[in-house]
Parts: structure tokens; C-alpha cells; sequence
């Protein structure tokens, strides 16, 4: 979407203030924060107007500055179209890296997917991009690298190959030996023809076979690559540093992408990765700002949130096992239940990632894996100081601001809304609020995804 004309040419009003005194007001608007507060003292001084402000708010006032524009120009754009003309004017090689200061974590795609959790567990992150190992050294980065994988995505393929095993009536080291190459299609083939066990049977031996797997061949043999185009995986889809905010938010949002690499092209290498929790956090330090004002102020039913009702959420109780929350995660697609008492109402919270307490807990702790919803999070924050398995809440009358600042100060992926009752009325996730920033004008991408998404031959994504 190409920028009206004149578009980064702001004339000047009689009465307007500079620009250095309008951004200084609002960058003052914007830090509110306790820690910002106690340096107010010193705003007055000459030092002040060398003081630098974060990147994200810096990137706000970026967003201002085009704003501003726009209302110069008197064009009759709604606050749809200038939030969108706003977006596709700053290059992504201008969002704050993720990792300064640190190395960028990869995985080997020879890498097991007992390696694979071990790595996502020390760094504490829930993703990571899978260099392909057999890559020459001169590769260009799509040739480089096969895919992101995710806790999310090793948890789904386990759960999967679990099932097939309890159908067969197999171990995983059996169902491993089996298959050869492990594939989905495989572990499909060797249940078939199998007799549906009972319900209750069922779950005892799904949650047998999973209590196995830790030490099995199946997840200390299987390599990363050989679940490379399964159910959860990513593509490795990239930004390029001349791609714009407007391009990476709808990819985060309506392309359902929770991560996005930006690579250089010239160095094969990947400068920066950018996740909804990142541009959700940029929006949290523009609070302040007039065109996020305008915006974030308006609640949570004013712009048609939440998207996902209550007869679609997921729920599991809290005296049923916690393995079955992991299942239902998988059946249904989602990355996260609430755990509910008998009265419905939310006690906890269980994300798909969580499942790497079933997956590193020890040998002489094998019933963590057989235990209930309610006691398993109580566990998982004993044992690790998981504090996120809780929940935070809102209602329908919150403002998007109160959202967002409460999101980013959980770091947290999703939000329930409860009525007056307090029970569960709906569920807005990061991804929920990003959709509703921007739109996606039409055809505005248009061979974008072309030939950018090396998709292995067994990809279902």
C-alpha cells in the first residue's frame, strides 16, 4: 500500500509547536511508569533533551509523526486507514531486537527432541528456528533454514504418537521400532485396523505410554527434522529488513504466525526475531500517545472483542488429569485451557507448553505425569516457580489499553474475560489484539508467499 502523496512531508501550522517540543510532551505522556516517575526531577534540567527514550516508544513516536501528517494533509482517511498508512511506512529493520546482547538460540535439525526440549527449557523460550545441518556454508537463508519448531509442536507430536501406541496396544519403544523412520502417516498405519479401547482404557494406557516416552527411543532418537512439516510446525516464513510494520503485524495477526525471523540478505543470517509478545509490548510503551489513545481507550466490546465466546472455549475440571488437558489442546487445536472448579469457575490455566513439566520431570517423580489438573499446577509452580499457570482476567468494559498493560506486565499469551458473576464469558488472546490494529487492504500481498515457504512434502500446515 503505497504512502499518499507528500506523505513524510509535514508542513508546519502557524501555532504549531516544534516537533522536538511536541515529542518531548507526549514521550513525557508516555513514561508513567514508577521507575520514570522517580526521574521527573530531573526533566527540568539541560540534560533532558539528551535522555533517550525506549526503542518502542521511539517507534511510537514514529507512528505520531506520520499521524500527524496525515491530519495535515486533511485527508479523509478513517482511523482504520491511517493507523494502516502508518504501518507500512517503517521498515521492520527498525523494531527493537529481541536479543541484544545475547546469541541468537537455533536448533541443529539433527538435534533429538529430547535435545530440542532441553534447549527450549535452558533458555527459557518456547520456539526456536531449525538450521539445517546439511546446509552448505554458503547457502541463502532459505536453504539454511527448515522451520521454527515449538514446544507446542514437540508436545502435538508426542500426544499424537502416544494415542497410536494405546491403540495398538504397543510401547513407544515398540511403536518406534515399528515405524523405522518415525512419521505421522506411519504411527497412523500401525494403529490401524485396531479396535477402539473403552474411554477409561484408553486414557490409563495413553497416559502409560506417555509416561514412558521420556526414556524411550521415541523421543531420544526422533530428530527434529524427521517432524518437520507436522501438525503445529512453522515455516520458516522471513521478513526482510525493507518489509514494513504493516506486513509483520498482519503475518502475526490474520496469518496466525506467533513468530516472525528478519534476516539479512546479504548475510544469510537472521538479525532479529520479532513475536506477538514483542509488538505487543511496543504498544504498552506508546500508552500516551494521541493514535494510540484514539485506539486503545475504546473497550474490549467496542471493537468486537472477545472474538472467542464462551460456548468455544476449552475447559477441563480441575479433579480430571492433567494429561487430558494436554489431549484436548491437541484435538481442538488451541495452545491453552482453563482449569475450572465445580461451580465453572476458572482456577488455572494450562498452555501447551507446560507440557515440558511432563517431559523433564525425573524417573522418581514418574506419577507427575498421572496427577490431577489442580495438583499438577500446584507441582509445576512448587518445583519451577511457574507462576503463569494462573490466570488474569478482565471484563468486557476494560479498555484495550488495560489489556495490553496488563499482558505485557504478566508477559502473558492470552486473557479471560469473566462477567459480573465471575465466571468465564470469553477469551482474547495477543494475537486477538494485533488483528484488531490493522487490516488487510486487498491484494495487498500478492506473490508475497511465493516460493518463501520451502514446505517439506508432508507439510500440513
Amino acid at each position: 500500500m503505497a504512502p499518499p502523496a507528500g506523505f513524510l512531508k509535514k508542513p508546519r501550522r502557524a501555532a504549531e509547536p516544534s516537533r522536538g517540543r511536541r515529542r518531548h510532551r507526549a514521550m513525557q505522556a508516555v513514561r508513567t511508569r514508577p521507575e520514570q516517575r522517580a526521574e521527573a526531577a530531573v526533566e527540568a534540567s539541560p540534560l533532558a533533551s539528551a535522555r533517550s527514550w525506549s526503542p518502542e516508544a521511539e517507534i511510537g513516536m514514529r507512528v505520531e509523526d506520520i499521524w500527524d501528517s496525515l491530519d495535515v494533509q486533511q485527508q479523509q482517511l478513517s482511523h482504520g486507514d491511517k493507523l494502516n498508512s502508518c504501518f507500512d511506512s517503517i521498515p521492520v529493520a527498525s523494531f527493537p531486537h529481541t536479543f541484544d546482547g545475547a546469541q541468537l538460540v537455533e536448533i541443529p535439525s539433527d538435534a533429538t527432541l529430547a535435545e530440542a526440549v532441553d534447549i527450549l527449557s535452558r533458555n527459557r523460550i518456547i520456539s526456536a528456528p531449525v538450521r539445517n545441518v546439511d546446509a552448505p556454508d554458503d547457502a541463502s537463508w532459505i536453504d539454511r533454514y527448515i522451520g521454527i519448531v515449538e514446544f507446542a509442536g514437540i508436545a502435538v507430536w508426542l500426544l499424537h504418537q502416544s494415542e497410536a501406541a494405546a491403540k495398538a496396544d504397543v510401547g513407544a519403544d515398540e511403536l518406534a521400532a515399528k515405524l523405522g523412520t518415525v512419521t505421522l502417516e506411519g504411527a497412523a498405519a500401525a494403529a490401524a485396523n485396531v479396535r477402539e479401547p473403552k474411554m477409561a482404557e484408553s486414557e490409563g494406557a495413553i497416559a502409560e505410554v506417555f509416561g514412558a516416552l521420556p526414556s524411550s527411543d521415541l523421543f531420544n532418537k526422533t530428530k527434529v527434522k524427521d517432524i518437520s512439516g507436522s501438525f503445529r510446525w512453522a515455516p520458516f516464513l522471513a521478513l526482510q529488513s525493507s518489509d514494513t510494520f504493516l506486513t509483520m503485524l498482519l503475518l502475526l495477526s490474520k496469518y496466525r504466525m506467533k513468530s516472525l525471523p528478519v534476516v539479512d540478505i546479504g548475510e544469510g543470517t537472521i538479525s532479529n526475531v520479532i513475536t506477538q509478545g514483542a509488538v505487543v509490548h511496543m504498544l504498552s510503551e506508546c500508552v500516551g500517545l494521541h493514535w494510540f489513545e484514539e485506539w486503545g481507550t475504546k473497550t474490549l466490546s467496542e471493537i468486537g472483542l472477545p472474538i472467542m465466546r464462551l460456548s468455544k472455549i476449552v475447559k477441563v475440571r480441575e479433579d480430571e488429569p492433567a494429561l487430558k488437558a494436554f489431549r484436548l489442546m491437541r484435538r481442538k487445536g488451541v495452545g491453552g485451557i482453563p482449569v475450572v472448579d465445580d461451580s465453572g469457575r476458572a482456577v488455572g490455566s494450562i498452555m501447551i507448553k507446560d507440557v515440558k513439566h511432563l517431559l523433564t520431570a525425573s524417573e522418581a517423580n514418574r506419577d507427575y505425569r498421572t496427577l490431577k489438573a489442580k495438583d499438577f499446577i500446584a507441582n509445576a509452580r512448587q518445583s519451577s516457580g511457574e507462576r503463569q499457570m494462573s490466570i488474569i482476567t478482565c471484563s468486557r468494559g476494560d479498555s484495550v489499553k488495560d489489556i495490553i498493560l496488563k499482558l505485557d506486565a504478566e508477559k502473558r499469551q492470552r486473557i479471560y474475560v469473566i462477567n459480573d458473576e465471575g465466571n468465564l464469558d470469553g477469551l482474547i488472546t495477543l494475537r486477538d489484539i494485533i488483528a484488531k490494529l490493522v487490516y488487510e487492504p486487498p491484494g495487498y500481498f500478492g506473490d508475497f508467499f511465493n516460493g518463501v515457504i520451502p514446505l517439506p512434502q508432508n507439510s500440513r500446515v
